[in-house]
């Protein structure tokens, strides 16, 4: 494709993408599961992480498809995509679930779309070891925060918790791939630096 193509392909998986019109692969894992009855408190609790969730899913379409598109190797470039599809089903899943607790994704998802976006080509210019290994480093972060949301969500919500599980396996596996394909181990300190930043918008996409 041309670079104008290249770039028309971009802008029309970024709106696909912001406007929720991506379709998911696969069966939502909570479907086996019965609806309970949560008060406010814990259905608003339970939304807040769940926006949080979809947040994320969102920053890693983008920040796959930035690599994607300066990969040098072809069969790293796919990988990337084929990752970029299974998280289009969290994207997909995480939605009907705000979508059955009354409430929306965040606001400021285009932000946080052009930002990873940019991050990812950033990373994928480095070379593709240093691409893969910033995977590695961000599924890291994305397992822990997923763990935290296992131990925060209401108990009796099941439907959001089978969800939550199956994205931790795959964000797992994700990681486990990158390394295995080549990437280079993030030092300590990078990786804290990324996890402060993942906070800050957690604590902003809770809320708005």
């Amino acid at each position: 494709m041309s670079l104008f193509d290249q770039m028309i392909t971009q802008v029309d998986g970024a709106l696909r993408t912001l406007n929720g019109v991506r379709p998911a692969q696969r069966q939502n894992p909570s479907i086996a599961v019965d609806e309970v009855e949560l008060n406010d408190n814990e259905r608003a609790h339970a939304a807040g992480l769940m926006r949080v969730n979809h947040a994320g899913e969102v920053c890693a379409q983008a920040l796959y498809e930035g690599q994607a598109a300066v990969a040098r190797d072809p069969q790293t470039q796919q990988a990337l995509l084929a990752a970029a599809r299974e998280e289009t089903d969290h994207l997909v899943w995480c939605a009907q679930r705000l979508d059955e607790l009354d409430s929306v994704p965040s606001r400021l998802n285009p932000l946080f779309y052009a930002a990873s976006y940019a991050m990812g080509a950033v990373t994928g210019l480095l070379g593709d070891r240093v691409s893969l290994g910033f995977v590695e480093a961000t599924e890291d972060q994305v397992c822990k925060h997923l763990e935290a949301h296992l131990q925060a969500l209401p108990e009796d919500d099941q439907r959001s918790r089978r969800i939550v599980e199956q994205m931790h396996q795959d964000e797992a596996r994700h990681g486990e791939e990158a390394m295995a394909a080549g990437g280079v181990e993030f030092p300590a300190p990078v990786k804290q630096l990324m996890s402060a930043v993942s906070r800050v918008m957690t604590e902003t996409t809770y809320r708005i």
